[in-house]
């Protein structure tokens, strides 16, 4: 049976160094539920503590209201993918898949049963005979995949388990996981710190940087209003450019260093006049008009459905760390591409505009949730 995964003010670390500080997270029973975030941010260590493969310093974990901190992980029924599958070369894919069933002592005629109908559920039927050395990677995780399940876990655990695959084959498997987990309504806590396969997979997602959550919400809301620079920047590409809130009776408009202002009626309450903010844009949020950002084109990249242009505002400033900004134009909507050394003036939608603070940390635009 299915459960929810309740994380509380849970600590790890290595002898004096802090992996991760008093996180709390609560993953609903039967989501599939990602961990995002760059290389040494905590996401697999935290994996580890609810698998039980990593000791817990502080805090709890609990299956459901079961505390599960002391348990030992062939304990716990847990089913777990790893990177490199780790199925067993010398055994046929149905003798893989049936490797935890003869652990449990299943009799054969329900282990039988219950092959037949993960294997099918896995489209692997008319490879069940055959060793891994035969199967392409997308197969071999499809076993691997087939024999986590198989035992009927409470919890399925992925850790970046397509990152061995080519580019076409991540996007096939990670379409085939999403299917079979909501086939199946099993609770997944799944690992990667590829972007777009999150917010491809996931129902909701907790973006980590050191250790510390930033934002957990669903993919159109993570994506759409971040909470802060770091969740903005990490999930899909943004253009961060140096703003001031003007507010002139009532009304609030975006500032520009190149004196291009926007009438933005989403901003909370809090903000002030003449507050110095940064101005998240996403390069797919741009038209091209009158008036707006000016900006040079530095270069054009052709990418079939689209192209993307490297840009470089003429007076407005960018924020430190970025050496241009960019811009998309969707090939289906447009009629008039450009060149290097073209000078355009980009207007940005203000219903999509992201602000923030000064110093990055909070997003200003109202209804913005952290944890949703």
């Amino acid at each position: 049976m299915s459960v929810s995964i309740n994380i509380e003010n849970v600590i790890k670390k290595y002898d004096r160094t802090i992996i991760i500080p008093n996180l709390s997270l609560k993953i609903e029973n039967g989501e599939l539920f990602t961990l995002l975030g760059p290389s040494g941010c905590g996401k697999t260590t935290l994996l580890r503590m609810i698998a039980g493969f990593t000791s817990i310093e502080g805090g709890v974990i609990k299956f459901d209201d079961k505390v599960i901190n002391h348990i030992p992980a062939h304990k716990r029924n847990i089913g777990m993918v790893f990177q490199n599958y780790a199925i067993f070369p010398h055994m046929t894919v149905k003798q893989n898949i049936e490797y935890g069933l003869k652990l449990r002592k299943i009799p054969k005629d329900e282990m039988s049963r219950k092959v037949d109908e993960i294997l099918k559920l896995v489209k692997m039927e008319s490879f069940k005979d055959r060793l891994p050395e035969r199967l392409s990677g997308g197969q071999q995780q499809r076993v691997a995949l087939a024999r986590a399940i198989v035992i009927h876990p409470s919890v399925l655990l992925m850790d970046e388990p397509l990152s061995n695959l080519d580019a076409k084959l991540r996007i096939e498997m990670r379409s085939a996981i999403r299917d079979i987990q909501k086939e199946i309504g099993i609770t997944t806590v799944y690992v990667t710190h590829d972007q777009e396969e999150a917010l491809a997979i996931s129902d909701r997602i907790a973006v980590i940087k050191d250790g510390i959550i930033q934002q957990v919400g669903k993919p159109k809301d993570i994506y759409t209003r971040p909470s802060n620079v770091f969740v903005s920047t990490f999930v899909g590409s943004s253009n961060l450019l140096w703003g001031i809130v003007k507010i002139d009776n009532g009304i609030k408009r975006l500032l520009f260093d190149d004196g291009f202002s926007i009438q933005m009626n989403k901003l909370s309450d809090e903000v002030k006049d003449n507050q110095r903010v940064i101005v998240s844009i996403r390069p797919e949020e741009f038209s091209v008009k009158d008036s707006g950002i000016k900006v040079k084109i530095k270069t054009s990249t052709f990418f079939g459905r689209y192209i993307n242009y490297q840009i470089i505002p003429i007076e407005s400033k960018i924020v430190n760390n970025q050496h241009y900004l960019e811009f998309t134009q969707d090939l289906g909507h447009v009629h008039e591409f450009f060149n290097e050394g073209d000078v355009i003036y980009l207007f940005p939608n203000p219903e999509k505009i992201n602000v923030f603070t000064e110093d990055g940390e909070k997003n200003l635009i109202r209804d913005v949730k952290k944890n949703g």
